[in-house]
Parts: structure tokens; C-alpha cells; sequence
């Protein structure tokens, strides 16, 4: 893989209309079989107790996980094909950090795993899930 890659998937998850509408501040940062995702906290991502809603979560589990796994794929893009996450606490304010790895390759699945940190370095939640290939091409998609 070569930093062009990187830099391209970095620019399709920034350029994604969700990403550049609601989650405007995210940084990300992608490397062979790593991701990771900041974005500071908004009262627009809260629920009625004050704190980020479980959606904020699982997208930003996700989105870690994914692009580990993306990461060593260069031809197709790749698809959520299951994703679990279990919540530790909640968080308030400051930040998240979300950090992907890669955890295996098989002919037909990527696993991976992520772990969200708040602002103390804390793990507030942390996911898995099994990412397949599609039929789109990544030369397809504008960054």
C-alpha cells in the first residue's frame, strides 16, 4: 500500500456528505491495517441525559474499523457486513478518538476491531465487526 492510498480513502471519508455536514470537525488517519477517527463533542450529537447518542458511537466504531480493513484494499470498496459494539460510559463533552486495527484477512472477509477514547484516554466503547468486498471499484469514488 502506498501513502496515495491512504491519503485517497482519508479524502473519501472527509468528502462523504454526512461527514462534511453533521460531523464537520472529524480528523482521520489511515496506515496499513490502522485508522483513526477524532471529532470534538457537539450538544447536537447528545440524547435526552446530555451525552453522545449510541448512532455517534457505532459511526464512529465503524467508520475505525472499516478503514483498517480498507486500508490493504485497493482494487473495490468494502462493505459493513456486521458490526457489534458494547458502550462502557458515556461521554459529555471534549472529545472521541476512535482506533482501528485489522485483525484478520481471509479470501472473503476482513475483521477488525475499534476502541473509542474520550478526552481522559478513557475507553468509553469499543466494537468488531466483518467488512466484504463490493462491486465498486475505489477508482470510482471522488475524493
Amino acid at each position: 500500500m502506498t501513502d496515495a492510498h491512504y491519503k485517497k480513502l482519508e479524502n473519501i471519508y472527509l468528502n462523504a456528505n454526512l461527514n462534511k455536514e453533521i460531523y464537520s470537525n472529524t480528523e482521520i488517519i489511515i496506515s496499513k491495517n490502522y485508522s483513526e477517527i477524532k471529532m470534538p463533542i457537539k450538544e447536537d450529537y447528545f440524547h435526552a441525559l446530555k451525552a453522545i447518542h449510541g448512532s455517534v458511537y457505532f459511526k464512529m466504531l465503524d467508520d475505525a474499523a472499516f478503514f483498517a480493513s480498507q486500508s490493504v484494499v485497493e482494487d473495490y470498496m468494502l462493505l459493513t457486513a456486521s458490526f457489534n459494539i458494547t458502550f462502557k460510559m458515556p461521554v459529555p463533552n471534549g472529545y472521541i478518538k476512535s482506533i482501528g486495527t485489522l485483525c484478520s484477512v481471509s479470501e472473503k472477509e476482513f475483521t477488525a476491531e475499534s476502541k473509542m477514547y474520550n478526552s481522559k484516554n478513557e475507553i468509553v466503547a469499543f466494537g468488531n465487526g466483518i467488512f466484504k468486498k463490493s462491486k465498486i471499484s475505489i477508482d470510482s469514488i471522488k475524493d
